[in-house]
């Protein structure tokens, strides 16, 4: 046999035994279940502000007589004569009369208020009026030296007269009457109220019980 053919005919042999051993596999797809998204959360509303807190108390709770939280005093009230040159001006809700006190290039502001009880007592009452004008309170020990007492008409009337360094003044009566306070009260610049003390005493002698 030619030794070439011989080498062929092995060779394309040996080749078809490769090709058999060889197998070809087609794999079905295999299919992935779809797993349902999960629902979305409900939205949650938006949570609301935190209440802001109350405002603070005033550091000094007898600072204004408009912020105390005392009804005002009815039932039987007080008279009074006074001087021509104080102007009379419209009553409110708070108060029982009001004055203007006219001087040269300024003027001065009576109010007259009425409380029931005794608002907190003599040392609370003098103690506010002077907070308002910038002083300092003065101890139950000082407070006979800082209240003049004196009787007109059947009732007893607490004079206080007080001068701030600001130039502020204030000149006030307490007056008891009928299980209520009253309170007369003149501030305006010290030289103008100063000017009109004994206006403001003779005022306060003219108080009585209304006819």
């Amino acid at each position: 046999m030619n030794r070439p053919l011989v080498l062929v005919a092995v060779a394309l042999l040996f080749t078809a035994c490769e090709k058999a051993e060889i197998e070809t596999y087609r794999v079905a797809k295999t299919k992935v279940p779809q797993v349902a998204a999960a629902p979305a959360a409900p939205a949650t509303p938006a949570e609301p502000a935190p209440a802001r807190p109350p405002m603070a108390a005033p550091a000094n709770a007898q600072a204004s007589m408009a912020n105390t939280a005392v009804p005002t005093a009815g039932g039987a009230n007080l008279s009074w004569s006074a001087p021509e040159h104080w102007k009379s001006k419209a009553a409110s809700a708070m108060r029982k009369g009001t004055y203007t006190i006219p001087g040269e290039g300024a003027e001065a502001e009576l109010s007259i208020t009425a409380f029931p009880g005794d608002v907190g007592g003599e040392l609370a009452n003098v103690n506010r009026w002077r907070s308002q004008i910038g002083l300092d309170p003065v101890a139950a020990a000082d407070l006979p030296k800082a209240i003049t007492r004196i009787e007109a008409n059947g009732l007893k009337i607490g004079i206080v007269d007080a001068g701030s360094p600001g130039g502020q003044r204030t000149l006030g009566a307490m007056v008891p009457f009928n299980g209520a306070t009253w309170f007369f009260k003149m501030t305006g610049p010290d030289a103008l109220v100063t000017k009109e003390k004994p206006a403001f005493l003779t005022f306060a002698g003219s108080i009585q019980a209304a006819k």
